[in-house]
């Protein structure tokens, strides 16, 4: 009897594969980093193959590590992050060109030309989301319209297209599928036939045998090939619903925040979608074999622990990442400065591509503790504008927020989210929600667990903290960010 159901969780900066036991915990991990492309202002570019020999690394890496046998696994899951658009010749493998991440911007003025007819929610009652550079489709059409070939290789049935889920179990099995999920943040997928849309496929000119099969987030895909031969592939969940999924959101009005590269809150509203009138998305949050889809409404911000990576990689204030909590409480407060991190535009609830950061308030007295503590403050009072705008469109007032990824380790930063929010934040006994989801979901379509009942019973708080601050206070600090905020607009003509 298999002992584990492990998850590769392909991110924006690395890529992990964890092993999990049966209570949900940790058995082994390992993890490796990719490179960031930066070809232009704007333009942010993985090396497809890159993560592929990662993701190898990381699961042989991991069984090393836990001294674990590859028969001991029952199935593997797969996490990704969404959006990041991959092309490929099916007969050799080979990436037609660089994986176009989800934070690149080269498709604005492609968007702005698809919104002079209907505007930027032309396509929001089918997809439930804005024409923005954040989705694959404009990317799709961007590598067909400037690589030589290759709108004649697609023309002629020789390429495929993915979001980086598609691309590693296409690796890992040879099965060209992906989930609900993904296809849900292409632009492309019917919120509700689940299937791909002919007329917005015609709008983009993409052939439709470019992409792959739509299913279930939790079913056999596909046998593993390699070292973990014969081991069903049966998770398949987009990154951020693959952690609200691992923080067993399963209830219409449950919510967590994911604390990333970016920040993603998502909120389950049950079998139906929920359009959005204030800047949300309205997406899939999972599907379980032939069960009924469940949706859920998002707010995506692009830049969160992204701007701590820049604090340390671009202007040197730290070491690493970790630091930043310390230079920070090195100050009481930001000295009356606001960092808005719009170097990829604003996602929700603004969806403006033509902004871009700022820092403002700036005098003599202010320090790098005072920017410091401006970028973890920035993190939260994006959350805050998301969850102001997801209580508006579902009606449902939140009373704690579940948090997961890497900075929910950052007590400061924690601290002042429950502050801003006014309502406890919840941190779980497994903070590596996105890789168990998909975990979950692998372990559900091969029985290793019997049902959500059972998932839930493996979650546990580790540490909750509760709001401290006036309201006065807050209120203050609040308008003084959404002033911020209006300073970025209108810098990209």
């Amino acid at each position: 009897m298999p002992k584990y159901v492990a998850a590769i969780d392909q991110g924006t900066t690395s890529t992990r594969f964890i092993v999990f036991d049966h209570r949900g915990s940790i058995a082994a991990v390992d993890q490796r980093e990719h490179r960031q492309i930066y070809p232009k202002p704007g333009w942010v570019e993985h090396d497809a193959l890159e993560i592929w020999a990662r993701t190898q690394d990381v699961m042989r890496g991991a069984l090393q590590k836990g001294g674990i046998d590859p028969r001991d696994i029952a199935a593997i899951g797969v996490t990704n992050q969404r959006e990041t658009t991959v092309v490929w010749d099916k007969a050799t493998g080979q990436p037609v060109y660089n994986a176009i991440v989800w934070q690149d911007t080269r498709t604005d003025e492609l968007c702005d030309e698809l919104a002079e007819d209907g505007g930027q929610d032309r396509l929001r009652a089918k997809t439930g989301l804005p024409l923005a550079t954040y989705f694959s489709g404009p990317k799709i059409k961007w590598i067909l319209d400037n690589v030589d070939g290759a709108r004649e290789s697609a023309a002629r049935g020789d390429l495929l297209f993915g979001n980086m889920d598609t691309w590693v179990i296409w690796n890992l099995t040879g099965r060209h599928v992906t989930d609900v999920t993904n296809a849900s943040r292409t632009l492309l997928m019917d919120l509700h036939t689940l299937d791909w849309d002919d007329g917005t496929l015609a709008l983009l000119g993409i052939p439709r045998a470019m992409l792959p099969e739509i299913r279930s987030s939790s079913e056999v895909y596909g046998a593993a090939r390699g070292d973990f031969a014969g081991i069903p592939v049966a998770g398949d969940l987009g990154d951020q619903q693959a952690a609200l999924f691992g923080q067993t959101c399963f209830t219409p009005g449950e919510a967590k925040n994911t604390y990333g590269t970016g920040c993603f809150m998502l909120l389950n509203t049950g079998e139906k979608p929920v359009p959005s009138k204030s800047g949300l998305l309205t997406t899939l949050g999972y599907k379980i074999g032939g069960q009924p889809a469940v949706y859920a409404l998002e707010g995506s911000i692009a830049i969160t622990g992204a701007l701590v990576q820049w604090l340390r990689d671009n202007l040197g204030m730290i070491e690493q990442s970790s630091d930043v909590e310390a230079l920070a409480e090195t100050v009481a407060d930001n000295g009356g400065i606001y960092f808005v991190p719009a170097f990829s535009g604003l996602f929700a609830p603004y969806w403006r591509s033509d902004a871009r950061g700022v820092i403002v308030g700036l005098t003599r007295y202010v320090n790098k503790g005072h920017i410091a503590r401006a970028a973890l403050e920035a993190t939260a009072f994006q959350t805050r504008e998301v969850l102001d705008a997801m209580e508006k469109d579902s009606g449902v007032t939140l009373t704690a927020l579940k948090v997961d990824g890497g900075m929910v380790f950052n007590e400061l930063l924690m601290q002042f989210q429950a502050d801003l929010l006014d309502v406890p934040v919840i941190r779980p006994m497994v903070a590596e929600t996105t890789a168990l989801g998909a975990a979950y979901a692998a372990g559900l379509a091969v029985g290793f667990w019997a049902g959500f009942d059972e998932l839930r019973a493996n979650w546990g708080c580790d540490k909750e903290w509760r709001p401290q601050m006036d309201a006065a206070r807050r209120d203050t600090l609040y308008a003084g960010w959404k002033k911020a905020v209006t300073r970025t607009f209108d810098w990209v003509e």
